[in-house]
């Protein structure tokens, strides 16, 4: 059977919420001049404020809770590919991203 709703409360703890905040905060900074991108920019904007607001369980919407999944497994795929081509202290750094964005998505999407 399948659930008909499902809850997009998530409990984040302060490690995740500081990664997702930059994550957040990067998307914005790269997509908010471009008038195409309006209805991202809306929603990254309420993720960060209810980030930033440090409530228990951040409750997104549908659309924020999947906009915000999608694009980390973007930048997710994007960072692996980077790491096979990169050298030794980039690929440490990519390699911690790699496994946050991964941590991230496996336990809360």
């Amino acid at each position: 059977m399948k659930q008909l709703f499902k809850n997009y409360s998530y409990e984040f703890d302060n490690n995740e919420i500081k990664i997702l905040k930059t994550f957040c905060k990067q998307v914005l900074k790269q997509i908010e001049s471009d008038n195409r991108f309006f209805s991202e920019v809306k929603s990254f904007g309420s993720i960060l404020d209810k980030l930033e607001n440090d409530d228990s369980p951040i409750k997104l919407t549908k659309d924020e809770s999947t906009r915000l999944k999608n694009q980390l497994k973007q930048n997710l795929e994007f960072l692996k590919k980077e790491l096979k081509k990169s050298w030794f202290i980039k690929k440490m750094l990519y390699r911690s991203m790699v496994t946050q964005y991964s941590n991230i998505l496996s336990k809360y999407f």
